[in-house]
């Protein structure tokens, strides 16, 4: 929308927004969104959006979902149910189905992981779907964190069940993970019927307040649409299958050194035993519960992989010795 105030990147930004409109399958003329400041934001959006929608709503969420969301539901003061996680990272929809039998009273919002932090496991929106049709729910909502997945996904064959025409409410993506922004930013759509319906005219900006910082920084939707127009949608599917080319190497490199190391299907993060702390802290790797991870960006070259792995193979070979 037009505002009182000129100078700002709004028409760039709206370039950023229909590239990922299209990318996402996002209903036509039915959908909104803006440049948030990163992940956080986005996803605190679509939970907002969904406790405006479900006052009395319960919103479900996988063990692996990332730290910032109990951050999120504390600020928005929304109960919550945290749902067990498959061995592989993904939502065990047994135990979604179980539970939200027993809390029929409350509208369902269910946070989705489309790319979990350690194990990228996308949960499976066509499934929760499947869940809420048996249970003869009608009013739910469903908000997909595809902070690096939601740029690889629309790549995949077969392409995983998360965008719009899955049956998400709302979907969040970060622009600093595998866009490659430098600057932490997020971009996030729902559909256009559900954000009107919070949306309140301010009368001294000449606009509608409709995002949840108010001012927002340009430069993100500058670094956003630059990536964007220089890569365009086939050098972003050609990233994809590199990083997945690679993905296998370094998977192929550990197995065959012995490393019980594995990946979900079409991921491009690669799981194995933690090694050492000393090569914890060299190589920056996050680590959790004895496991680590390698995710294999576009830009990471293969003589970089070679050497992490020559420090990574022997030790985690001690560590498991040592254990």
């Amino acid at each position: 929308m037009p505002s009182t105030w000129k100078v700002d990147t709004r028409k760039l930004e709206c370039e950023v927004l229909d590239f990922m409109a299209d990318l996402l399958r996002a209903p036509k003329d039915n959908w909104w969104g803006y440049v948030t400041n990163g992940g956080s934001e986005s996803n605190m959006y679509g939970l907002y959006l969904a406790r405006e929608l479900y006052p009395k709503g319960m919103v479900y969420f996988s063990q692996s979902t990332p730290y910032s969301v109990n951050k999120d539901l504390r600020i928005l003061n929304m109960h919550r149910v945290v749902i067990k996680a498959q061995q592989n990272g993904e939502m065990d929809y047994e135990d979604l189905r179980e539970t939200i039998s027993r809390n029929r009273h409350m509208p369902p919002i269910i946070f989705a992981n489309i790319g979990t932090t350690m194990k990228e496991a996308k949960d499976d929106i066509v499934k929760i779907k499947q869940i809420m049709s048996d249970l003869a729910i009608d009013n739910y909502y469903i908000h997909c964190d595809s902070a690096l997945s939601g740029m690889i996904a629309p790549f995949l064959e077969p392409r995983p069940a998360f965008d719009f025409a899955d049956g998400a409410d709302s979907i969040s993506i970060s622009g600093h993970k595998f866009i490659g922004s430098p600057i932490p930013s997020g971009i996030l759509l729902a559909r256009k019927s559900n954000v009107d319906r919070i949306s309140t005219a301010v009368s001294y900006i000449g606009s509608k307040d409709t995002t949840i910082p108010g001012s927002r920084n340009g430069f993100n939707a500058l670094l956003l649409w630059y990536a964007i127009k220089s890569v365009g949608k086939e050098g972003f599917k050609a990233r994809v299958q590199d990083s997945l080319k690679k993905t296998d190497y370094a998977l192929g490199k550990l197995v065959q050194a012995g490393i019980q190391a594995w990946k979900n299907t079409n991921a491009i993060t690669v799981v194995f035993p933690a090694p050492e702390q000393e090569y914890i802290d060299k190589w920056q790797l996050a680590t959790e519960n004895g496991i680590t991870h390698l995710i294999l960006m576009p830009n990471t070259p293969y003589d970089l992989i070679d050497k992490i792995l020559d420090d990574i193979i022997p030790s985690v070979k001690r560590e498991r010795t040592h254990n």
